[in-house]
């Protein structure tokens, strides 16, 4: 099904490892220009990109419900629409151009200031060495996501926000900082410590929800070599994760959880 890829994985529950072959959700970055020109970057799921698109353009007052637009595919290797340049009169723009506004717009509404793919590229590399984890402890952290779940106070009353909690590898939570959005979670979270001047002893993220390609870059940049979430990975996640040196665990719940990236450092 176009959307849709399968990745490998390992299992953990109950005290022993299955090899496991998941159906997960694409999550690909769409480039939008305008006239040649690059305007904002997308993270998407492929199918209906021109309809994607041409609504954005629309929500963002570019064009209007008769603004005639005519849009350039440009697809990538694997056969992927990697960008779209939409042609557009140019007495015809809308406000929302000419405002000059950096967009970025997320699968999960975060990371601003992204105009072109080159954009979203790292350039530190992987994580060195001394920021790796030689081993971590599937139960333990397990024993942190309790931890997390059970300090989620705006969670327990209204059931609508994110949660995500960091931790030492010997289990100390450092923080837990709560959000309706989850990037916004997590970059508080990261914020205080920094300003607690802590960010160097986290190496293990518990996170509330599904995992996007946002949220690895996010602990790529502070350097915490382990995310384990409750909810679903995106591929772009997990390969992100894989070629930083991030271990991915997610699905983790009820006594369960699959590793997506860097397995060969987990256990029981």
């Amino acid at each position: 099904m176009k959307g849709i890829s399968k990745y490998e994985g390992i299992q953990f529950k109950e005290g022993s490892t299955t090899k496991v072959v998941d159906p997960l959700t694409i999550e690909h970055a769409l480039q939008i220009d305008i006239n040649g020109k690059s305007f904002t970057v997308v993270m998407q799921t492929p199918g209906d990109e021109i309809d994607l698109a041409r609504g954005l353009l629309f929500a963002e007052d570019v064009i209007g419900t008769k603004t005639p637009v005519k849009f350039e595919s440009h697809l990538n290797k694997n056969g992927l629409i990697e960008r779209l340049d939409a042609i557009i009169p140019e007495d015809q723009i809308g406000d929302g151009y000419l405002s000059t506004r950096s967009l970025l717009s997320v699968s999960s509404c975060g990371i601003c200031g992204k105009q072109s793919l080159e954009d979203l590229q790292f350039q530190e590399g992987e994580l060195s060495s001394e920021n790796r984890l030689l081993k971590v402890d599937v139960d333990a952290i397990f024993t942190m996501q309790k931890q997390m779940i059970e300090s989620q106070l705006n969670f327990q009353q209204t059931g609508g926000c994110h949660g995500v909690a960091a931790f030492t590898l010997d289990g100390e939570m450092l923080g837990l900082k709560e959000d309706i959005g989850r990037h916004n979670a997590m970059d508080k979270l990261v914020g205080s410590l920094l300003r607690a001047g802590i960010l160097r002893k986290a190496k293990i993220i518990t996170f509330s929800g599904r995992l996007s390609y946002e949220i690895v870059s996010k602990a790529f940049r502070a350097k915490i070599p382990t995310i384990m979430a409750v909810s679903a990975p995106s591929t772009l996640a997990i390969d992100f994760a894989k070629e930083y040196g991030i271990t991915l665990l997610a699905f983790s719940r009820n006594g369960k959880t699959t590793c997506y990236a860097n397995c060969s450092k987990t256990s029981f």
